[in-house]
């Protein structure tokens, strides 16, 4: 087998897949939920499971169908619920109440304030923070050579394509996601299908098809908007744009240069000085 994919660990890149939503100050998914550290999340976050690591700040409830991992000094405002497991790192701190179906393990100087429920085990313990548990599953998966099980591992928490493993929602490292903005230190992915609420500011942007974005796009070096995609707000980009048949963009185009499909519809004026280019179907 070739040398252990653990090596090559990064959440640098900000995934929101396919029919996320921002309802109601909370960000929405049927996926795996993994928020990198150092991150500020201004409302919930609802999923299959859910993974924060350390020094975050989550202004809102967090809700999971799986397990829930908190990271050591993050910072919940809000409700935290599993019907799963939970783990708290130390100095976690829950404004909110606690609610867990399964066990709980519990850190150093943890602080629920509303109280907590948990109808499984309760072990005062340092979970092993996020990152950690995700290295040693590997580790492990390696030393039995399960490749398709560690295979299976990295498209799930990293995001790619290959296979048939649907990729989690990933907030990356020191990303920033409040009423204004989503934004990110690298590159962005938003899925097919999604609606959400703020502006983007990003290295790279890439929205996926018939996806809603209420907010303008910023970004250094490349913004894709796909097929029926509306984004009602002004896209820049210090590169290339490219809009896909039937995009709608509710405000101007800035960019080097900038290539439309015939059945794209932009509102506003398109500036490239580099040049802007028609598609039509063939």
């Amino acid at each position: 087998m070739d040398e252990s994919p653990a090596t090559e660990l990064h959440l640098d890149r900000c995934l929101l897949p396919d029919r996320t939503e921002l309802q109601e100050h909370t960000l929405v998914t049927d996926r795996m939920v993994l928020v990198g550290d150092r991150a500020r999340i201004d409302y919930g976050i609802s999923g299959a499971e859910v993974m924060v690591a350390e020094f975050c700040r989550i202004n809102g409830a967090l809700t999971a169908k799986g397990d829930i991992r908190i990271d050591n000094w993050t910072e919940v405002t809000g409700n935290v619920a599993t019907s799963a497991d939970a783990y708290l790192g130390e100095g976690v701190r829950i404004a909110g109440r606690l609610s867990v179906a399964g066990d709980l393990d519990i850190g150093d100087n943890v602080q629920i304030e509303q109280g907590f429920e948990a109808h499984g085990w309760i072990q005062i313990r340092n979970p092993l923070p996020v990152i950690v548990y995700i290295m040693l599953y590997l580790m492990a998966m390696l030393r039995f050579e399960r490749e398709e099980e560690v295979e299976r591992f990295m498209a799930e928490v990293l995001g790619e394509e290959e296979g048939p493993v649907e990729p989690p929602l990933v907030i990356p490292t020191g990303a920033v996601f409040d009423t204004e903005r989503l934004e990110v230190p690298g590159e962005m992915a938003i899925g097919s299908h999604c609606r959400l609420h703020g502006n983007v500011r990003a290295r790279t942007v890439e929205i996926g098809t018939a996806t809603t974005l209420f907010g303008s796009v910023r970004a250094s070096e490349r913004v894709v908007i796909g097929p029926e995609t509306v984004v009602h707000g002004t896209v820049s980009c210090g590169g290339p744009i490219t809009v896909g048949p039937g995009a709608h963009v509710l405000g101007d185009l800035d960019a080097g240069t900038i290539e439309v499909h015939e059945r794209a519809l932009v509102d506003g004026t398109m500036r490239a000085p580099k040049g802007l280019r028609i598609v039509r179907d063939t």
